[in-house]
């Protein structure tokens, strides 16, 4: 925001030189008229080139952005995928593990009361 009123500032700067140049230039009035419309147009020429340039700037940003994002989502979709895969796997092993040990507390449970028996 502070550049474009800088900007802003330095194009009226220069506009406002040229026409107080013009002006107190000894020439004639239809002269002075030509020169400051040759002022004119060759600043709002400039002014327009700027802008075009401010405008691809801000464009390439955007597509830059745009893409940054969706790499993050891939990413972020991979993560999310492979964390879900990992969680399945450790939960079927602490299935897996829990099912071991009630089977061998069976198994001893039952040992110890035939011997009892």
């Amino acid at each position: 925001m502070a550049k474009n009123k800088a900007f802003g500032a330095v194009v009226l700067g220069a506009i406002a030189g040229a026409v107080a140049g013009v002006l107190f230039a000894p020439k004639s009035g239809k002269e002075t008229r030509d020169d400051i419309k040759r002022k004119a147009e060759t600043t709002k020429e400039t002014a327009n080139e700027k802008a075009e340039k401010a405008k691809r700037a801000a464009n390439d940003g955007s597509k830059e952005l745009k893409d940054m994002a969706k790499r993050a989502e891939k990413e972020w979709n991979e993560l999310a995928t492979d964390a879900k895969d990992r969680a399945g796997r450790v939960a079927d092993d602490a299935k897996k593990t829990a099912s071991h040990v009630a089977d061998d507390a069976k198994k001893h449970f039952n040992s110890d009361t035939t011997k009892k028996a």
